[in-house]
């Protein structure tokens, strides 16, 4: 059984909701959940918030954070996912950013970069991805990443 689909049935079993707020799978962690059946109870909602102009704007991320920071960092996920949890009250709330490639890397932040939170009972937990492949290999490495810590996270309440 894939790791997508051992979460949404723990999920349905405890009756947690989840949402999430992604950049750079640009969805693909919402639809690993989607895909699998019976999950309409769990899934509260999903944004893709690309620009930093909307990580500001709806999940008020602060502009010193995204100025001083930049959108992958510790400090930008951890506030996407207070900001999501804001606006839906999840029992769970991931965020997610990273550089997914092929272009846009740097030295400081390279390629395959990526951050990621869950929130679960006010507390955070944030991990820092250093990934290889290509784009859409980065992509899936994260998301069966975030999906096997949220599996440890339910597993330890649980």
């Amino acid at each position: 059984m894939s790791i997508f689909k051992k979460v949404s049935k723990k999920l349905i079993k405890y009756n947690k909701t989840i949402s999430f707020v992604e950049s750079c799978t640009g969805g693909l962690l919402a639809y690993s959940l989607i895909k699998n059946k019976d999950v309409s109870p769990i899934i509260s909602q999903s944004f893709i918030t690309y620009s930093n102009k909307v990580k500001h704007k709806i999940l008020k991320v602060k502009k010193q954070t995204l100025s001083k920071k930049g959108a992958v960092s510790k400090q930008c996920v951890k506030e996407m996912a207070k900001g999501l949890h804001n606006i839906t009250n999840s029992d769970i709330s991931i965020s997610i950013s990273g550089i997914a490639g092929p272009k846009g890397g740097s030295k400081n932040k390279p390629i395959g970069l990526v951050y990621f939170c869950i929130l679960y009972n006010l507390k955070y937990h944030i991990f820092k991805l250093n990934l290889k492949g290509s784009r859409e290999e980065i992509q899936k490495k994260s998301a069966k990443k975030v999906f096997k810590e949220i599996n440890n996270l339910i597993n330890s309440f649980m």
